[in-house]
């Protein structure tokens, strides 16, 4: 082997020993059954089939000021009213499951972080952030650092569920109070 392509293996070797592995940090907190025990217990549901419209996709982004990703939702409509939504909010780079309790006059009944996959800002599970959102709907614009407080260090996972929340609950105003 020739000095010029030892020299060129040695680099490529201790570049690769030298540089940080890439860590994928997910961690799964709920599963979609945990998620709708602890929303709403023992409460039999339907799941509904739903596609958004591009119409519908257009209302809503206009209402809330936040781009519906996926036309197709996962929703089950509660006997005896209310809502259970399982979606995704990108948090930094990566996705975040989430599952969210509607009641049946639009109101965030509750919300649970099922699979967190972001390396950090992971304190938005923590119950007494989630709550600020209880009571909350379609009327009430919510913003980071006005309604909802944020946390530091978890900034963009904050301010991205406060978005979907704002999204949610115009898909409930615009959507889903129809299919009653």
């Amino acid at each position: 082997m020739n000095r010029r392509k030892f020299a060129k293996f040695l680099g490529l070797t201790a570049g690769s020993v030298l540089l940080p592995a890439f860590v994928v940090n997910a961690k799964t907190y709920l599963t979609l059954e945990q998620a709708r025990q602890l929303l709403w217990e023992d409460k039999s549901m339907t799941q509904i089939s739903l596609e958004l419209s591009p119409e519908q996709m257009q209302a809503i982004r206009t209402a809330s000021d936040v781009r519906v990703r996926n036309p197709n939702m996962k929703v089950w409509k509660v006997d005896g009213g209310g809502w259970f939504i399982v979606d995704q909010i990108i948090g930094k780079h990566e996705n975040i499951d989430m599952a969210f309790a509607y009641h049946a006059d639009g109101t965030v009944k509750g919300l649970e972080i099922m699979t967190y996959r972001e390396t950090y800002g992971f304190e938005v599970d923590n119950p007494k952030w989630r709550m600020q959102f209880h009571g909350k709907n379609h009327s009430q614009h919510l913003k980071l650092d006005h309604q909802i407080k944020n946390i530091s260090g978890a900034t963009l996972s904050c301010r991205h569920i406060t978005d979907g929340i704002n999204r949610l609950n115009h898909t409930w105003k615009l959507v889903l109070q129809h299919l009653a």
